[in-house]
């Protein structure tokens, strides 16, 4: 008997992967976890049977997830991630040496412990402990506003909007996050997918301008196993700081130089050229935006 996985995406578009076996199934506080091996895409992740990760494509998202915020803003010392339990923002982030401390909030220790069992290549800064990254349990929600002015880089690596990931989609946290980013600081989070997902990107626009975002910017990349295969982020940020009373901006102000040679070579996506295209978006995305 044949397993398939099957996840639908709307109510007539399914994505289906062809297991081989089934590695891991359990219930935390928070989410049911799955992780089960594919035909072609290596180890899944499932958190509430819906794809977080595999193994084949998870280096996209991750590196989207990072790299622009971090070659924008090169004086960034301190970096918070919300969700990404699996570590793969932490491991991304680990390449960049300016960043002295990594504040990883996930609230589901069940995730962190998965994630090192079944994807150590994903949580390897994780596995074992390192001065710079600090890992906390908790609401994230409730951790950036307790924690005004204390983070350069606040990046989003959300689940999607429901359940435990509803909160991180809404006015309120957005504005949290802008408390808790330092003048000139950079915030950077993961908003679906553009061919069904518009509406939120449209209304993650609006939120995150009526908290105080000045510059607001959307990127994409392909991600296969998302919905739709083409997956977008928001880029946004906070005016001061070394910016000179300028909001930074994601292709003025991007800086990858000769001495940024080591932690390109590491990357399987990301480069300078897909920097800047990634911020140059379709027309039909345009115009859903400017509505």
């Amino acid at each position: 008997m044949e397993l398939w996985y099957w996840e639908e995406h709307t109510k007539g578009v399914r994505l289906g992967l062809k297991c081989t076996r089934t590695l891991y199934s359990g219930q935390s506080k928070f989410q049911k976890i799955d992780v089960l091996e594919t035909l072609d895409y290596g180890r899944l992740l499932l958190l509430d049977g819906l794809v977080m990760l595999t193994s084949r494509d998870e280096f996209i998202y991750h590196e989207m997830m990072v790299h622009p915020a971090c070659f924008v803003h090169r004086g960034a010392e301190t970096a918070l991630v919300i969700g990404g339990g699996d570590g793969g923002t932490v491991r991304e982030l680990l390449r960049h040496d300016n960043l002295k401390r990594i504040v990883l909030c996930e609230i589901d220790p069940d995730v962190v412990e998965v994630s090192k069992r079944f994807f150590p290549e994903v949580a390897s800064g994780l596995l074992e402990e390192n001065s710079r990254v600090e890992l906390l349990f908790q609401d994230g929600a409730g951790f950036v506003e307790e924690n005004p002015g204390r983070f350069d880089l606040i990046l989003i690596d959300s689940t999607d909007p429901v359940g435990p990931g509803e909160i991180l989609f809404s006015e309120g946290f957005y504005s949290s996050c802008f408390r808790a980013l330092r003048p000139g600081g950079v915030l950077a989070a993961q908003t679906e997918s553009p061919f069904h997902h518009l509406d939120l990107m449209k209304g993650v626009k609006e939120r995150l301008t009526a908290s105080g975002f000045g510059l607001v910017r959307f990127y994409t990349a392909p991600v296969p196993t998302y919905p739709g295969g083409y997956w977008s982020w928001v880029f946004a940020s906070k005016q001061g700081g070394q910016a000179e009373g300028r909001r930074l901006h994601p292709l003025r102000d991007v800086k990858i130089g000769p001495s940024d040679e080591m932690v390109l070579k590491g990357l399987r996506y990301y480069t300078p050229d897909i920097h800047h295209a990634a911020f140059r978006l379709p027309r039909f995305v345009l115009e859903a935006l400017k509505r």
